[in-house]
């Protein structure tokens, strides 16, 4: 820790400048930059959105490939050239050596370039794929951590294959990335192409690879919990104030208000030397390891006529910088007055909770029992699947087989109503459940009607249904529930089949992926997206065009809360108790002043 300290301590300033400077242009500049090239990238191969359905295609269009890879290596320069200037600081520190932001640039820009080169190629796997992934603490601030969606993960964990090969991958990759955990010093210092310095990393790394594991594994926990423990004596002691001045509303809120300017104060740090500290530890382990081989510690050093074409190498970059926040700035203001970008504020929603696959955790999914458990929990709609009998009946089943639910390993298409009403559709949650029956989407209607409950109907298409949108549709007329429902699906082509029957029916579209220009899905009322695709802008351009947004499935507090936060208009969950609490609890307090109880309840 002494050897991490020192050469963060003797360059501290540029490399706090440094980050600064480089986040902002992130922020600003190149993630919108980087973002309007892949939605370039959609319309020229001619997509103008993506889902789930379309995805596969679009990765495995030539154009797309070419494209991609070219932005992919992009992405990878603008990285190197992150992580490169902070190594080349700390390198400098290491040396005793002052070193300007300018200086430390240039050379990185200049050894960043050789990313281009073909053998240099998998050397973008490393700083895109495999260190963010990871989530160690070594990721640039502009890629980030590449999160896997809620719903994968969730289809993995349930899956004993899946998982066992989930966690291999893991493994496989944590050996990887420390077997090639010193490759970007030898990039960057020593002038080595990727061969050479994944070479000399596994050969440096030899004996010391667990070792370097749990230095920087503990090193990220103290990170961590230094900064828990930050704001927590913040907290403390905004606490005691609020205590002494709690009465007076004015200062109450005052200490409030410093909490969160404490809380995000922190985060701006954390984020700002998050990298510079994990690679300040990594250099020192570089560099004992290297002493202690007796490998020559290479010096770089900055002749006249280098330093000069640094200094022409960065004024022409100003001069792009310039040109491209003239260039955005026009586009923003071409897209507002052409209508293109809508500025509009949203309206003030009320939140829904949809119970998915009715009461699904406490009672057999698509049931009876569970939808009347749904009610019960103070759901206001029940999320349920359809499908086509063999005699045209419309069931409520979410799986094409029976074989999950009641044992018998037959397809819908195969069977009869009259078999199917027999089997027993509880035993598989519980035997206490026993011959609780598949039910009818006519007797889910009904309860829905006498219950004042929504319905959310997902229809699961199999290829071998008879007008299945027609029947549907003419159930939910039979009981003059048109109001009262929406119909759902992950086929398009459902939906659009809907609307020629009967253009007034209500239609979501359901999608795992939701990118690019959704909205000309116009046979789609509205969309329900999975959790992990929803972000603020998606929101606000949907409520903006006058559509709703579903987000499934949401289970954990965080996940609902982001939700909230995000002001989606339904949520559709398996927890239905935990999602009415939460919304609640938003509406009616505040987080921050939640957690101040919490803490004042344990200093009492």
């Amino acid at each position: 820790m002494k050897d991490v300290r020192k050469i963060i301590k003797y360059n501290m300033k540029t490399l706090i400048k440094f980050e600064v400077i480089y986040k902002f242009l992130s922020v600003l500049i190149f993630a919108p930059l980087f973002l309007s090239c892949f939605k370039l990238i959609t319309r020229v191969s001619g997509y103008s959105y993506l889902t789930f359905e379309n995805f596969l295609s679009f990765l495995t269009n030539p154009l797309v490939i070419v494209f991609l890879g070219i932005l992919l290596a992009f992405v990878a320069f603008y990285t190197i050239i992150d992580i490169g200037t902070v190594i080349i600081i700390l390198d400098s520190s290491y040396q005793e050596k002052k070193i300007g932001v300018k200086e430390a640039f240039g050379l990185s820009f200049y050894k960043a370039k050789k990313i281009f080169k073909l053998r240099n190629i998998l050397l973008s796997f490393l700083v895109i794929f495999l260190i963010p992934f990871l989530n160690i603490g070594l990721s640039s601030g502009f890629i980030g951590t590449i999160a896997i969606p809620e719903f994968i993960l969730d289809h993995i964990f349930k899956d004993k294959f899946l998982l066992c090969l989930y966690i291999f991958v893991i493994i496989l990759l944590i050996y990887l990335l420390f077997r090639w955990l010193y490759v970007m010093h030898y990039f960057i210092l020593e002038d080595c192409n990727f061969k050479e310095a994944r070479k000399k990393s596994i050969n440096l790394s030899k004996k010391n690879k667990i070792k370097d594991l749990l230095i920087i594994g503990l090193s990220q926990i103290i990170i961590t919990l230094i900064y828990l423990l930050f704001i927590l004596i913040g907290i403390v002691l905004i606490i005691g104030l609020y205590k002494v001045l709690g009465k007076v509303n004015i200062l109450g809120n005052l200490s409030i208000t410093i909490i969160w300017l404490l809380i995000a104060i922190s985060f701006v740090i954390i984020t700002l030397l998050s990298t510079p500290i994990s690679y300040a530890i990594i250099s020192s382990l570089y560099y004992k390891h290297k002493n202690s081989k007796k490998e020559k510690i290479a010096v770089i050093k900055i002749k006249e006529q280098e330093k000069n074409n640094i200094n022409k190498r960065m004024r022409v970059l100003k001069y792009i910088v310039i040109i491209l926040f003239v260039i955005s700035g026009t586009v923003v203001t071409y897209s507002v007055v052409n209508g293109k970008n809508d500025l509009k504020i949203e309206y003030v929603r009320t939140m829904d909770v949809t119970a998915h696959r009715g009461a699904s955790t406490l009672y057999p999914e698509n049931t009876m029992m569970a939808f009347r458990g749904a009610k019960e929990l103070g759901a206001d709609w029940i999320e349920l699947d359809v499908q086509q009998t063999k005699d045209k009946k419309i069931i409520v089943l979410h799986d094409t087989n029976l074989k999950r639910t009641t044992g018998v390993n037959k397809n819908t298409w195969d069977v009869n109503y009259d078999e199917i009403k027999e089997l027993d559709a509880g035993s598989f949650l519980d035997k206490k459940f026993k011959n609780e029956r598949i039910p009818l989407l006519e007797d889910v209607l009904k309860y829905a009607l006498d219950n004042n409950i929504k319905l959310n109907i997902e229809l699961k298409p199999t290829g071998k249904e008879v007008d299945f949108e027609a029947s549907v549709i003419d159930l939910i007329k039979k009981y003059n529930f048109q109001g009262k429902c929406v119909i759902t699906s992950q086929v398009y082509e459902v939906l659009e089949n809907v609307k020629k029957y009967d253009k007034d029916i209500k239609t979501v579209y359901v999608m795992s992926l939701a990118y690019g220009d959704i909205l000309k899905l116009d046979c789609a009322d509205s969309f329900s997206i999975e959790a992990s695709s929803i972000n603020k802008p998606l929101v606000k351009k949907l409520h903006n065009a006058g559509k709703e947004l579903y987000a499934w499935t949401v289970n954990t507090k965080d996940s609902i809360t982001k939700m909230i936060e995000l002001n989606v208009d339904n949520i559709i969950t398996d927890d239905i108790t935990l999602a009415k609490d939460t919304i609640y609890s938003s509406k009616t307090s505040n987080v921050i002043q939640e957690y101040v109880k919490f803490v004042n309840n344990l200093l009492k």
